[in-house]
């Protein structure tokens, strides 16, 4: 059975609440929906009543088991007003400026999440990804010590050699553009413990560059970056409570098929049957990101962002409801393990940083 089959599944048992702040959008109506329809949890529509209703009447979508909130005239505003102003980033900020913010739709979910009135977000679909991401960096706080926010894209596919269904895992795809060795780390390690948390099977995680263990080679910077982070991350993932396995650098056809890993003569346990492939920046990462839904038409969720200590996602505007909906079932699945995706951050440890000196 498929990722998000068995993920609604377990839903069923946990239902979650989703808050969608772009409600008037119809891809998130449609996704809502099936949420809702699926006795996943409750959706949380935000928007103008009156508007929602609308769409909904043209899209024959029925609104029961849904909530619909307008940050205009909701009674939660002066509360929410009074959080935003607790905060440092906001306490000389006018009150028409904290107004303001309330009135965008993003900053009212985002303080919703914030205070445990939705278990879960997924904004973007009509947004850039800067205004999604931005009340959710400047509003919910990270996890841990190390501050570190990235992402991740999860493609729910089949081998095609056997059919079988497989889960591929990319990060980083939209959050850091030029990470470091010891953010390299850090990604690869949460976005591990991301696949493992929904998927049950033990990550296989595969630092990607241009060559494969290119030992005695030539020396480019960009390959002992991958090499360090590698390294690094071996060192990290022994200070949390999940196995996994992790090589690099591995080309891709070498992380992923195990025809060309031994054609190629490399060797390990990740080499052909990665499920996790972690790119040495972000401008790789997206790129292989889009090349896959736009080749494969598969089904795509995310991204999803890691390192908040509340679950969210930021979906590009080109997401159609499908996608929707599968991401919607990853973040509110997230909320059912919260303290196995999310443990302490004390891991980030002078053993790391002597590997990095």
């Amino acid at each position: 059975m498929s990722l998000i089959h068995n993920l609604c599944e377990r839903l069923v048992r946990h239902p979650k609440r989703v808050v969608f702040p772009e409600g008037n959008d119809e891809r998130i109506l449609q996704a809502a929906r099936k949420f809702s329809s699926k006795q996943l949890g409750v959706p949380i529509i935000l928007g103008d009543r009156l508007e929602i209703k609308k769409i909904a009447e043209q899209l024959n979508i029925k609104l029961e088991h849904m909530r619909i909130i307008n940050p205009l005239n909701s009674e939660e505003r002066p509360r929410f007003k009074e959080i935003l102003r607790s905060m440092e980033r906001f306490k000389d900020e006018t009150n028409a400026s904290l107004e303001s913010l309330l009135n965008k739709s993003s900053f009212f979910a985002t303080l919703m999440l914030a205070e445990s009135q939705a278990d879960a977000i997924v904004s973007g679909a009509n947004s850039q990804a800067s205004s999604a991401l931005k009340p959710l960096l400047q509003i919910i706080p990270a996890q841990g010590a190390n501050k570190l926010i990235s992402s991740v894209n999860i493609f729910d596919l089949q081998e095609p050699a056997t059919g079988k269904d497989k889960e591929l895992f990319l990060a980083d795809c939209a959050v850091i553009p030029e990470p470091t060795v010891e953010q390299l780390a850090q990604i690869a390690v949460k976005t591990a413990a991301l696949s493992y948390q929904l998927t049950n099977k033990k990550p296989r995680v595969a630092f990607l560059s241009y060559t494969s263990h290119a030992e005695g080679k030539e020396k480019y910077a960009s390959i002992e970056k991958v090499k360090a982070a590698t390294l690094a991350a071996k060192t990290l993932a022994k200070t949390i409570n999940i196995e996994m396995e992790i090589d690099g650098e591995l080309q891709l056809d070498a992380a992923l098929d195990p025809r060309v890993a031994k054609n190629k003569s490399v060797t390990g346990t990740v080499a052909g049957n990665a499920n996790v492939l972690i790119f040495p920046d972000l401008q790789s990462a997206n790129i292989a990101s889009k090349l896959i839904n736009y080749f494969t038409h598969c089904r795509q969720y995310g991204p999803i962002l890691t390192g908040l200590s509340k679950p969210a996602a930021e979906i590009s505007r080109g997401t159609n409801a499908g996608d929707i909906f599968g991401t919607a079932v990853m973040v509110a699945s997230q909320a059912i393990d919260h303290n196995l995706l999310y443990p302490t951050d004390s891991y980030l440890n002078e053993d790391i940083r002597d590997i990095l000196k």
